[in-house]
């Protein structure tokens, strides 16, 4: 009988310390990543968000991931979906020659492209891409006027079930980003969500989709950014943003070789209008997010290290 019951209490045990051993080092794995992300907060001066999702599993991981930012030039991936999914049943409209004057360049505080083409104009699909890889911010403002301006943007991001993007300005007045102000934000959760949606998932069809992809992976303005933290030969599409209160951003997909893609939108801001930019705080969170999923993902552990 004392046996017996011996028997079965440490059967119990054993099974107790298996089930909870999981649990208890996946504790501590968010313990010690939200850990580094704070200390990498505290010596940016400024408000950290970050949320990464590995696809493979759809394990995320958050750092201040439901608070609202200022989304500045990342929210061009919404508006330029949004014209891609008007290509869909209106395959002309990336052909459509939009013509502009030297006053919407001068107005939108940084015209790279389409500053070399104010006589002859340019087509949609050229806009969209001066948009995203070179973020070219009368690109952008004449593509809002094509889907009907800023609450256009944002209805089109309630399509694709996006709650928390709003776009409310145009460029270049969307990137004040006023501390507590909550125009022009949205969460790195809803971004890095969408994003997953627009770039991986069924939102668009299939060309728009790859075209989608292809601007990305081309853009010319994230170097030292989230780039800057992926080893050498992963494949990265991504859009930057910008704007004062030192806001720097970065969003994108990376593709580790052989391995599911990664998800991750990071968001910065801080409290001084004058403040710097800190693109390697960008860089710094890219390494600490993949440094945790390889520990968690043999793919991704064989690639990074």
């Amino acid at each position: 009988m004392f046996f017996s019951s011996f028997t079965r209490c440490l059967a119990y045990t054993i099974t107790f310390i298996i089930i909870c051993i999981p649990f208890v080092s996946n504790a501590q794995q968010l313990t010690s990543i939200q850990t580094k992300l704070a200390k990498l907060e505290a010596a940016s001066g400024g408000r950290l968000g970050v949320y990464a999702i590995n696809t493979a599993n759809n394990t995320p991981i958050k750092y201040r991931a439901d608070e609202l930012f200022p989304f500045c030039s990342t929210g061009k991936v919404m508006v330029v979906s949004a014209i891609l999914k008007e290509s869909e049943k209106s395959p002309a409209i990336l052909h459509k020659k939009i013509t502009y004057k030297q006053n919407d360049v001068d107005k939108s505080g940084f015209a790279p492209i389409t500053k070399q083409h104010v006589n002859n104009g340019m087509t949609v699909a050229e806009l969209c891409e001066s948009a995203l890889d070179y973020s070219d911010n009368t690109a952008m403002n004449l593509l809002l006027k094509i889907i009907g301006g800023p609450q256009a943007a944002t209805s089109y991001a309630r399509t694709i079930h996006d709650n928390k993007f709003r776009l409310d300005r145009w460029e270049s007045d969307l990137n004040t980003a006023i501390p507590g102000d909550t125009r022009d934000t949205t969460t790195p959760a809803a971004m890095a969500n969408s994003l997953q949606h627009l770039v991986l998932g069924s939102v668009l069809a299939l060309p728009q989709r790859e075209q989608l992809q292809t601007w990305m992976k081309n853009n010319t303005t994230g170097d030292t950014k989230i780039r800057a933290g992926v080893p050498k030969g992963w494949i990265v599409g991504d859009k930057t943003g910008n704007g004062e209160y030192g806001t720097t951003n970065d969003i994108g997909i990376i593709w580790p070789p052989k391995c599911s893609p990664i998800v991750i939108a990071i968001y910065l801001t801080q409290n001084k209008k004058d403040a710097v930019k800190r693109e390697d705080v960008i860089a710094s969170a890219t390494r600490i997010v993949l440094a945790e999923l390889a520990n968690t993902d043999q793919c991704i552990k064989q690639n990074y290290l």
